[in-house]
Protein backbone atom coordinates (compact mmCIF):
# COMPACT_ATOMS: atom_id res chain seq x y z
CA UNK A 1 0.00 0.00 0.00
CA UNK A 2 1.29 3.46 -0.88
CA UNK A 3 2.43 5.65 1.98
CA UNK A 4 0.37 8.67 3.07
CA UNK A 5 3.10 11.00 1.78
CA UNK A 6 3.15 9.30 -1.62
CA UNK A 7 -0.66 9.46 -1.88
CA UNK A 8 -0.70 13.14 -0.95
CA UNK A 9 1.98 13.91 -3.56
CA UNK A 10 0.00 11.96 -6.19
CA UNK A 11 -3.21 13.87 -5.37
CA UNK A 12 -1.42 17.22 -5.66
CA UNK A 13 0.16 16.12 -8.96
CA UNK A 14 -3.19 15.11 -10.46
CA UNK A 15 -4.75 18.37 -9.24
CA UNK A 16 -2.01 20.32 -11.04
CA UNK A 17 -2.65 18.31 -14.22
CA UNK A 18 -6.37 18.96 -13.90
CA UNK A 19 -5.75 22.71 -13.73
CA UNK A 20 -3.68 22.50 -16.94
CA UNK A 21 -6.26 20.44 -18.87
CA UNK A 22 -9.05 22.76 -17.73
CA UNK A 23 -7.09 25.79 -18.92
CA UNK A 24 -6.32 24.08 -22.25
CA UNK A 25 -10.02 23.34 -22.70
CA UNK A 26 -10.85 27.02 -22.18
CA UNK A 27 -8.17 28.10 -24.67
CA UNK A 28 -9.46 25.58 -27.24
CA UNK A 29 -13.02 26.86 -26.72
CA UNK A 30 -11.91 30.43 -27.41
CA UNK A 31 -9.95 29.42 -30.52
CA UNK A 32 -12.79 27.18 -31.71
CA UNK A 33 -15.20 30.08 -32.21
CA UNK A 34 -12.78 31.97 -34.43
CA UNK A 35 -11.72 28.84 -36.31
CA UNK A 36 -15.33 27.80 -36.91
CA UNK A 37 -16.22 31.22 -38.30
CA UNK A 38 -13.21 31.09 -40.64
CA UNK A 39 -14.05 27.57 -41.83
CA UNK A 40 -17.69 28.43 -42.46
CA UNK A 41 -16.68 31.58 -44.34
CA UNK A 42 -14.23 29.70 -46.59
CA UNK A 43 -16.47 26.71 -47.31
CA UNK A 44 -19.08 28.31 -49.68
CA UNK A 45 -16.43 30.12 -51.74
CA UNK A 46 -14.26 27.00 -52.10
CA UNK A 47 -17.20 24.76 -52.98
CA UNK A 48 -18.60 27.24 -55.51
CA UNK A 49 -15.22 27.85 -57.13
CA UNK A 50 -14.72 24.11 -57.45
CA UNK A 51 -18.18 23.80 -59.02
CA UNK A 52 -17.61 26.67 -61.45
CA UNK A 53 -14.22 25.34 -62.55
CA UNK A 54 -15.71 21.86 -62.98
CA UNK A 55 -18.63 23.25 -64.98
CA UNK A 56 -16.40 25.29 -67.31
CA UNK A 57 -14.04 22.34 -67.74
CA UNK A 58 -16.95 20.16 -68.89
CA UNK A 59 -17.50 22.55 -71.84
CA UNK A 60 -13.91 22.46 -73.04
CA UNK A 61 -12.54 20.06 -75.63
CA UNK A 62 -9.27 18.86 -74.16
CA UNK A 63 -6.36 19.19 -76.56
CA UNK A 64 -2.56 19.60 -76.63
CA UNK A 65 -2.87 23.29 -75.69
CA UNK A 66 -5.17 22.69 -72.71
CA UNK A 67 -3.80 23.44 -69.22
CA UNK A 68 -2.31 20.33 -67.66
CA UNK A 69 -4.43 20.89 -64.54
CA UNK A 70 -7.39 20.22 -66.83
CA UNK A 71 -6.00 17.68 -69.31
CA UNK A 72 -3.94 15.72 -66.81
CA UNK A 73 -0.74 13.89 -67.65
CA UNK A 74 -2.43 11.32 -69.85
CA UNK A 75 -1.75 8.62 -67.28
CA UNK A 76 -3.26 7.35 -64.04
CA UNK A 77 -0.34 5.48 -62.55
CA UNK A 78 1.15 7.67 -59.82
CA UNK A 79 -1.13 9.10 -57.13
CA UNK A 80 -0.09 11.78 -54.64
CA UNK A 81 -1.87 11.97 -51.29
CA UNK A 82 -1.69 15.50 -49.87
CA UNK A 83 -2.29 14.74 -46.19
CA UNK A 84 -3.16 17.85 -44.15
CA UNK A 85 -2.95 17.51 -40.36
CA UNK A 86 -1.53 19.74 -37.59
CA UNK A 87 1.87 20.20 -35.97
CA UNK A 88 0.62 19.61 -32.42
CA UNK A 89 -1.00 16.76 -30.54
CA UNK A 90 -3.31 16.60 -27.50
CA UNK A 91 -6.27 16.82 -29.89
CA UNK A 92 -7.85 13.44 -29.40
CA UNK A 93 -8.13 11.36 -32.59
CA UNK A 94 -8.07 14.38 -34.93
CA UNK A 95 -4.70 13.66 -36.57
CA UNK A 96 -4.99 9.89 -36.28
CA UNK A 97 -8.31 9.76 -38.16
CA UNK A 98 -6.89 11.70 -41.12
CA UNK A 99 -3.81 9.46 -41.25
CA UNK A 100 -6.03 6.37 -41.00
CA UNK A 101 -7.98 7.57 -44.05
CA UNK A 102 -4.68 8.22 -45.89
CA UNK A 103 -3.44 4.71 -45.13
CA UNK A 104 -6.73 3.19 -46.29
CA UNK A 105 -6.60 5.25 -49.52
CA UNK A 106 -2.99 4.23 -50.12
CA UNK A 107 -3.78 0.56 -49.60
CA UNK A 108 -6.71 0.73 -52.04
CA UNK A 109 -4.59 2.44 -54.70
CA UNK A 110 -1.72 0.01 -54.29
CA UNK A 111 -4.14 -2.92 -54.52
CA UNK A 112 -5.24 -1.44 -57.87
CA UNK A 113 -1.60 -1.43 -59.06
CA UNK A 114 -0.96 2.30 -58.55
CA UNK A 115 2.16 3.96 -57.17
CA UNK A 116 1.45 6.11 -54.11
CA UNK A 117 3.43 9.11 -52.86
CA UNK A 118 2.78 11.46 -49.96
CA UNK A 119 2.98 15.23 -49.53
CA UNK A 120 2.39 16.05 -45.87
CA UNK A 121 1.18 19.32 -44.38
CA UNK A 122 1.55 19.02 -40.61
CA UNK A 123 4.20 17.40 -38.44
CA UNK A 124 1.82 14.91 -36.82
CA UNK A 125 0.74 13.46 -40.15
CA UNK A 126 4.33 13.17 -41.31
CA UNK A 127 5.46 11.44 -38.10
CA UNK A 128 2.67 8.86 -38.25
CA UNK A 129 3.01 8.14 -41.97
CA UNK A 130 6.80 7.89 -41.74
CA UNK A 131 6.45 4.72 -39.67
CA UNK A 132 5.17 2.89 -42.75
CA UNK A 133 5.75 5.11 -45.79
CA UNK A 134 8.97 7.03 -44.98
CA UNK A 135 10.51 6.50 -48.43
CA UNK A 136 7.27 7.56 -50.17
CA UNK A 137 7.05 11.04 -48.58
CA UNK A 138 8.31 13.48 -51.24
CA UNK A 139 7.86 16.72 -49.28
CA UNK A 140 6.76 17.90 -45.84
CA UNK A 141 5.50 21.24 -44.54
CA UNK A 142 5.05 22.36 -40.93
CA UNK A 143 2.29 25.01 -41.12
CA UNK A 144 2.40 26.16 -37.49
CA UNK A 145 -0.83 27.55 -36.05
CA UNK A 146 -3.57 26.49 -38.49
CA UNK A 147 -5.81 29.30 -37.31
CA UNK A 148 -3.32 31.91 -38.52
CA UNK A 149 -2.77 30.60 -42.07
CA UNK A 150 -3.51 33.08 -44.87
CA UNK A 151 -4.10 32.64 -48.58
CA UNK A 152 -0.53 33.82 -49.23
CA UNK A 153 0.79 30.95 -47.09
CA UNK A 154 -1.08 28.22 -48.92
CA UNK A 155 -0.58 29.82 -52.34
CA UNK A 156 3.12 28.92 -52.24
CA UNK A 157 2.19 25.32 -51.42
CA UNK A 158 -0.27 25.30 -54.33
CA UNK A 159 2.38 26.63 -56.68
CA UNK A 160 4.81 23.93 -55.54
CA UNK A 161 2.22 21.18 -56.06
CA UNK A 162 1.27 22.57 -59.47
CA UNK A 163 4.92 22.73 -60.55
CA UNK A 164 5.46 19.13 -59.46
CA UNK A 165 2.32 18.03 -61.32
CA UNK A 166 3.33 19.79 -64.51
CA UNK A 167 6.80 18.25 -64.21
CA UNK A 168 5.17 14.82 -64.23
CA UNK A 169 6.04 13.76 -60.67
CA UNK A 170 2.51 12.35 -60.26
CA UNK A 171 -0.65 11.88 -62.32
CA UNK A 172 -3.43 12.46 -59.77
CA UNK A 173 -3.42 14.33 -56.46
CA UNK A 174 -5.89 13.79 -53.62
CA UNK A 175 -6.31 16.19 -50.72
CA UNK A 176 -7.12 14.67 -47.32
CA UNK A 177 -8.31 16.71 -44.33
CA UNK A 178 -10.93 16.74 -41.57
CA UNK A 179 -14.22 18.48 -42.29
CA UNK A 180 -15.65 20.22 -39.24
CA UNK A 181 -19.26 19.29 -38.46
CA UNK A 182 -19.70 19.88 -34.72
CA UNK A 183 -17.49 20.01 -31.64
CA UNK A 184 -18.02 16.26 -31.25
CA UNK A 185 -17.95 15.33 -34.93
CA UNK A 186 -15.21 15.84 -37.51
CA UNK A 187 -15.28 13.89 -40.78
CA UNK A 188 -12.00 12.77 -42.43
CA UNK A 189 -12.48 13.75 -46.08
CA UNK A 190 -10.68 13.13 -49.38
CA UNK A 191 -11.18 15.16 -52.57
CA UNK A 192 -9.43 15.07 -55.94
CA UNK A 193 -7.16 18.09 -56.20
CA UNK A 194 -5.43 17.53 -59.56
CA UNK A 195 -6.44 17.33 -62.33
CA UNK A 196 -9.77 19.06 -61.84
CA UNK A 197 -12.75 16.70 -61.55
CA UNK A 198 -14.99 17.46 -64.52
CA UNK A 199 -18.76 17.81 -63.95
CA UNK A 200 -20.44 14.50 -64.67
CA UNK A 201 -17.20 12.64 -63.97
CA UNK A 202 -16.57 12.95 -60.25
CA UNK A 203 -18.25 16.31 -59.54
CA UNK A 204 -21.86 17.40 -59.40
CA UNK A 205 -22.76 20.86 -60.66
CA UNK A 206 -26.21 22.26 -61.32
CA UNK A 207 -26.25 24.72 -64.22
CA UNK A 208 -29.64 25.98 -65.37
CA UNK A 209 -28.62 28.79 -67.71
CA UNK A 210 -26.77 29.00 -71.00
CA UNK A 211 -23.54 30.89 -70.44
CA UNK A 212 -21.17 32.49 -72.92
CA UNK A 213 -17.64 33.17 -71.70
CA UNK A 214 -15.40 36.09 -72.59
CA UNK A 215 -12.49 35.42 -72.92
CA UNK A 216 -12.91 31.77 -73.93
CA UNK A 217 -13.18 28.91 -71.47
CA UNK A 218 -9.58 27.73 -71.76
CA UNK A 219 -8.20 31.18 -71.03
CA UNK A 220 -10.43 31.49 -67.99
CA UNK A 221 -9.39 28.03 -66.78
CA UNK A 222 -5.69 28.87 -67.19
CA UNK A 223 -6.21 31.52 -64.50
CA UNK A 224 -8.78 29.73 -62.31
CA UNK A 225 -7.22 26.26 -62.11
CA UNK A 226 -4.06 27.23 -60.14
CA UNK A 227 -6.17 29.50 -57.91
CA UNK A 228 -8.57 26.64 -57.25
CA UNK A 229 -5.70 24.47 -55.99
CA UNK A 230 -4.68 27.15 -53.48
CA UNK A 231 -8.29 27.83 -52.43
CA UNK A 232 -8.91 24.13 -51.76
CA UNK A 233 -5.72 23.98 -49.68
CA UNK A 234 -6.88 27.01 -47.67
CA UNK A 235 -10.30 25.48 -47.17
CA UNK A 236 -8.78 22.17 -46.00
CA UNK A 237 -6.55 23.88 -43.45
CA UNK A 238 -9.37 26.08 -42.14
CA UNK A 239 -11.57 23.01 -41.75
CA UNK A 240 -8.63 21.38 -39.95
CA UNK A 241 -8.20 24.40 -37.67
CA UNK A 242 -11.82 24.14 -36.50
CA UNK A 243 -11.67 20.34 -36.26
CA UNK A 244 -8.43 20.46 -34.27
CA UNK A 245 -9.85 22.88 -31.68
CA UNK A 246 -13.14 20.98 -31.44
CA UNK A 247 -11.31 17.69 -30.91
CA UNK A 248 -8.87 19.30 -28.47
CA UNK A 249 -11.73 20.84 -26.48
CA UNK A 250 -13.41 17.44 -26.17
CA UNK A 251 -10.15 15.69 -25.29
CA UNK A 252 -9.27 18.23 -22.58
CA UNK A 253 -12.80 18.06 -21.15
CA UNK A 254 -12.49 14.27 -20.90
CA UNK A 255 -9.03 14.60 -19.36
CA UNK A 256 -10.34 17.06 -16.77
CA UNK A 257 -13.19 14.72 -15.85
CA UNK A 258 -10.82 11.74 -15.63
CA UNK A 259 -8.49 13.73 -13.39
CA UNK A 260 -11.45 14.55 -11.12
CA UNK A 261 -12.37 10.86 -10.89
CA UNK A 262 -8.78 9.94 -10.10
CA UNK A 263 -8.56 12.63 -7.40
CA UNK A 264 -11.72 11.25 -5.78
CA UNK A 265 -10.35 7.69 -5.79
CA UNK A 266 -6.97 8.78 -4.43
CA UNK A 267 -8.65 10.88 -1.74
CA UNK A 268 -10.72 7.89 -0.61
CA UNK A 269 -7.59 5.74 -0.58
CA UNK A 270 -5.71 8.44 1.35
CA UNK A 271 -8.45 8.76 3.96
CA UNK A 272 -8.62 4.98 4.42
CA UNK A 273 -4.85 4.73 4.75
CA UNK A 274 -4.80 7.63 7.22
CA UNK A 275 -7.56 6.03 9.28
CA UNK A 276 -5.70 2.73 9.25
CA UNK A 277 -2.51 4.47 10.34
CA UNK A 278 -4.34 6.22 13.20
CA UNK A 279 -5.93 2.94 14.27
CA UNK A 280 -2.60 1.16 14.23
CA UNK A 281 -0.97 3.93 16.24
CA UNK A 282 -3.83 3.85 18.79
CA UNK A 283 -3.51 0.09 19.20
CA UNK A 284 0.21 0.44 19.81
CA UNK A 285 -0.40 3.16 22.45
CA UNK A 286 -3.00 1.02 24.22
CA UNK A 287 -0.72 -2.01 24.09
CA UNK A 288 2.12 0.06 25.52
CA UNK A 289 -0.11 1.37 28.33
CA UNK A 290 -1.22 -2.14 29.29
CA UNK A 291 2.37 -3.27 29.51
CA UNK A 292 3.15 -0.69 32.21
Amino acid sequence: MASLKALKMRINSVKSTQKITKAMKMVAAAKLRRATEAAQAARPYAERLEAVVSSIASKVTVGPQSPKLLAGTGKNDVHLLVVATSDKGLAGAFNTNIVRLARKKAEELRAAGKTVKFYTIGKKGKDQLARTFRSDIIHSIEPGDLGKLTFADVQSWGEDLTARFEAGEFDVAHLLFSKFVTVLTQEPTAIQLMPVAVAGDGASVAVSASVEYEPDEEEILADLLPRNVSVQLLRANRENAASEQGSKMTAMDNATRNAGDMINKLTIQYNRSRQAAITTELIEIIAGAEAL
